[in-house]
């Protein structure tokens, strides 16, 4: 480890202050299977997906948001290979992990009566008018034929009002070449004092 930053860690665990806005993610390489460029490219198509759902739904309504979602999420994630574990930003209560297909699609889109904010026929990709998605990871770990990633995810609705969440994805290398999220936690971030 390089002289200054074992230095930093060390002030940093030291003093009870904020840590520094990081201006590149930590990329811990175990294998280089994936490169990081293909990581940046399924996350960036994760938040082009998300502003396409948004835009389908404002221009047709439900049944056009549930088709996009569900070529979206056919996609990106490995349902159709093996498990998913999906804990999802706002879900709460019964449904507040969505292993299966059917419940990612819930929460993307709707209906989920289980979480009131959406409202009719709404999701998460819907409730808003999202027009803008940008991941800044603080962590990726390349790891042979999967990867770890945390961060923030900043979205963007048509007002202008941004929200950030707390993200981690793992992507495994499917059959076909594609990574695909297998685990997929979000929260919103917490005040503990």
């Amino acid at each position: 480890m390089p002289r200054s930053v074992f230095l930093g860690a060390a002030l940093a665990a030291s003093c009870w202050c904020a840590a520094p806005v990081q201006a590149a993610p930590d990329v811990q390489v175990f294998s280089t299977q994936v490169p990081k460029m293909e990581v940046d490219q399924a996350q960036d198509a994760w938040c082009n997906a998300l502003v396409t759902i948004s835009a389908a739904y404002q221009a047709g309504g439900f049944e056009a948001a549930k088709a996009k979602a569900g070529a979206v999420i056919d996609a990106a994630y490995a349902y159709q290979y093996g498990p998913v574990a999906f804990k999802p930003t706002l879900a709460l209560g019964d449904s507040t992990f969505r292993p299966t297909r059917e419940g990612a699609l819930a929460y993307f889109v709707g209906p989920d009566p289980d979480i009131a904010a959406f409202g009719d026929n709404q999701g998460f990709a819907t409730y808003r008018h999202w027009t803008e998605c940008e991941v800044d990871n603080e962590i990726v770990q390349l790891l042979g034929d999967t990867v770890n990633t945390m961060g923030l995810v900043t979205i963007t609705d048509s007002n202008g009002d941004s929200s950030v969440v707390e993200k981690t994805w793992s992507y495994l290398r499917d059959r076909d070449g594609s990574l695909r999220i297998v685990l997929h936690h979000s929260s919103v971030p917490v005040d503990a004092r």
